[in-house]
């Protein structure tokens, strides 16, 4: 199995566990990496089955190291279902890191925003998500479990620490409900009022397949969205890639102190 070949892989290059946080970085985000000490690197082709990511601004890397004296995973990049029409496309990274022991998942991306009070710059923390996109990744799994429930899919208690982690650094830490778009094109102004008439706060192309992947394998999931702009049609909202890159990198200081300032509030593995 690819996962089998990956964690070999990596078990040989010294990736040993157990871990008390794994992160995957989003679109213009891999400045969090820098927040990593004692940090040793592989780059996703050399690991099996790792897919390449095919989205400027994702590093393709895998790390480990120590976040606030936590030893961390970070996946720096993330291949998106667009690429190649596969939502399950992380799937042997996260079988891969829940085996070396991570048991904690953080996942942050890039979003348009619907709420006027979370403009670009701001961090949104995900209560929920809705998904628009008509794929899960795990369709064709064999086994029952599949059934995966998904109610409280990001951990009330890890909304809590990264909550009171926010508080210590005095980062305003917005919360919200995420809805997934395949992609790659950006939402039209009609479908953003579309997931805003439905309950999102938010809308990318990334996260909720992972969160769904993430559940089946028993990981607890949190999730960090930065805006990078607002939605098409909200607030003269017209996106582009050149400028989620831009925001995203500016804003990275304060995902990199919030990410530290909740990996300290973990539990050691």
């Amino acid at each position: 199995m690819p996962a089998e070949a990956a964690l070999a892989r990596l078990r040989a290059g010294g990736f040993e566990g157990p871990f008390a946080l794994a992160i995957v970085t989003g679109t213009g985000l891999g400045a969090l990496v820098e927040a990593v000490t004692e940090r040793q690197s592989l780059a996703y082709a050399e690991i099996p089955g790792f897919p390449a990511p095919g989205v400027s601004g994702h590093g393709g890397r895998l790390h480990r190291g120590r976040l606030s004296g936590r030893p961390v995973l970070v996946l720096e990049g993330r291949a998106h279902a667009y690429e190649r029409g596969d939502p399950a496309a992380m799937r042997v990274p996260l079988e891969t890191i829940a085996a070396l022991g991570a048991r904690t998942l953080l996942l942050t991306n890039a979003a348009g925003s619907l709420m006027p009070a979370a403009g670009p710059g701001s961090l949104v923390m995900l209560s929920d998500h809705i998904n628009l996109s008509g794929h899960n990744p795990l369709v064709g799994e064999p086994s029952d479990a599949r059934f995966v429930p998904m109610t409280d899919a990001y951990a009330p208690s890890l909304r809590a620490t990264l909550q009171a982690a926010a508080e210590a650094e005095t980062i305003p830490l917005l919360e919200g409900v995420y809805a997934w778009f395949r992609g790659p094109s950006f939402e039209t102004p009609a479908e953003v009022r579309m997931a805003g008439r439905l309950g999102a706060d938010l809308v990318g192309m990334s996260t909720v397949p992972e969160t769904i992947l993430a559940r089946f394998l028993g990981l607890e999931v949190a999730a960090v969205s930065v805006v990078t702009n607002f939605g098409a049609g909200v607030a003269g909202g017209d996106p582009h890639h050149a400028e989620t890159k831009a925001v995203a990198a500016r804003a990275g200081a304060d995902l990199a102190r919030l990410a530290a300032a909740f990996a300290a509030r973990l539990p050691a593995p």
